[in-house]
Parts: structure tokens; sequence; C-alpha cells
């Protein structure tokens, strides 16, 4: 079992896919596909090449981020282990819990990040200082 905000609690979710020939459909409900009630909707698009978004990490929010067309890379950091996912496909998504340091490249032509959070914005839910973080998280 993951524990808590660890690397391990960060995972793809496979999300619904109704398959049509009109056209596939995939739908996400909060609280059932992921572990939270969605409070807020944003999304990334018309990033530069060579780019990069993130480089923060939250105290409290959970995020699903999900790339709707094109592709991109998480890298996700706890302060001890690293781990880098690529995303894709619209019908998976990557769960992210609070206390984990994200960055996002590798965005290709035309892609399209849009990210499911548990809370509205909050300037104070940010880490945005890795050593900050690095002092939250660990003490050091």
């Amino acid at each position: 079992m993951a524990m808590p905000n660890s690397l391990d609690a960060c995972k793809i979710v496979d999300l619904p896919k109704i398959q049509d020939p009109r056209g596939n459909l995939t739908f996400i409900e909060g609280g059932n596909h992921i572990p939270f009630d969605i409070q807020r909707v944003y999304y990334l698009y018309d990033v530069p090449g060579g780019a990069e978004r993130g480089g923060h990490a939250h105290k409290e929010l959970h995020q699903l981020i999900i790339a709707m067309s094109g592709s991109f890379d998480v890298v996700l950091d706890d302060g001890k282990d690293k781990k880098r996912v690529h995303l894709n496909r619209s019908y998976s998504g990557l769960y992210i819990c609070p206390m984990i340091w994200r960055e996002l490249d590798n965005f290709s032509s035309g892609s399209v990040c849009m990210v499911l959070a548990s809370n509205r914005y909050a300037e104070d839910d940010y880490y945005r200082d890795y050593a900050a973080f690095m002092r939250a998280r660990w003490g050091a």
C-alpha cells in the first residue's frame, strides 16, 4: 500500500473510455474515478518548445493531470526520489498527492494539459521555492 504523500501514491489513473465510431467519450467523476471532489479545472496550451511549467509543490492540493492533446512529461520529486511520467492519452491521467514537487516539460507541438484540482486557487498552498519545500517535507 502506498504511503500518503509519497511518489508511490502518485499514479496513472485509467479513465472510462466509451468507444463509438462517431468519436470516443471519457468522463471523470470526483470521488469515484479520482480520490477527491473537483473544485477547479485549468489547462495549459500554446507552451513554447523547450519551455517548462510547474516548478512547485502544494501543501494540501490533490490534482489529476491529463494530456488532452499531444504529450508532455511530468517529473515528480518527493525530495529523496524522482520519477518521470510521460502523458499522451486523453483517457488516462496522473494523480498527484500533496507535498510532491512537480515540473512539466517535453511538451509536443499543440499539446494541451488539463488539470483537475481538489481546491480553488490559494497562493498560500504553494511551495515555489525548492529549499522551503525540502525544509517542510524533511526538516532539511
